[in-house]
């Protein structure tokens, strides 16, 4: 990890033991658990069986046991019954622990130990992730409303489309193949007015063009319309991403 880090707020952990808890996972996560080890984590969503945005996590294999770094809270929560509910005879014990500490560099590597180095205000990581439009979690995602691929999951290495079945994977899988996307999350930087609060329609001349998500300072992540991209050149926002 790099010597500047920040700590990052309102994180939780599930923690799954068992010899079939990789299979579990595999047929449940948009990730390829086959891809994990010690030395590489991996990022990934659980869906609805409608392919629709539930919950992000972050996945590590610590030796005899898998970690899901997630939001914490009620979603740590939400998780850990929803994977429970899926569970049935296999051989997995799950675990949940509603806080965590999580370290987080500006490289974007994360580690569970407070690393040697200078911390930082999470809010220079936050302006930094925002430029990058990835995004985190419900504050920026719509559980039950958002795709994988319109908030750019594939780009993020977050899916797999060769891995088999998954929960909400044929419809993942048909909006790929089809090409059916019509809208994106973006970074965007505010240049001539006020920053739109979360989950707010922004409209440009009259017309909707996305709806706000997370911001920090002038810069925000937005879901726009593929269609309404070129509007935002010359208006009150600019597009970076």
């Amino acid at each position: 990890m790099n010597n500047v880090f920040v700590k990052l707020p309102n994180r939780g952990r599930i923690h799954l033991e068992g010899e079939e808890r990789h299979e579990f996972l595999q047929h449940l996560i948009t990730n390829d658990i086959k891809k994990l080890s010690p030395d590489r984590h991996l990022y990934s969503w659980f869906l609805t069986p409608q392919g629709k945005f539930l919950h992000d996590f972050y996945i590590f294999e610590r030796g005899g046991f898998t970690l899901l770094d997630c939001e914490g809270g009620g979603q740590a929560q939400d998780l850990y019954k929803r994977l429970n509910a899926y569970r049935l005879r296999s051989k997995v014990k799950i675990s949940v622990e509603e806080n965590s500490a999580v370290y987080v560099d500006f490289s974007f590597n994360r580690v569970f130990e407070k690393p040697d180095g200078e911390e930082r205000p999470f809010e220079e990581w936050d302006a930094r992730r925002i430029r990058a439009a990835h995004p985190d979690g419900t504050r920026d995602l719509l559980p039950g409303k958002d795709a994988p691929l319109e908030c750019n999951l594939d780009k993020l290495n977050g899916v797999s489309f060769d891995k088999g079945c998954y929960v909400g994977q044929e419809i993942t899988a048909r909006m790929h193949l089809r090409d059916i996307v019509r809208k994106h999350l973006r970074a965007v930087e505010f240049t001539g007015g006020p920053v739109p609060a979360p989950f707010t329609d922004i409209h440009i001349n009259g017309k909707l063009i996305g709806q706000m998500r997370s911001s920090c300072g002038n810069a925000g992540i937005v879901m726009v319309k593929d269609e309404a991209a070129a509007d935002l050149a010359g208006s009150l926002l600019t597009l970076l991403s």
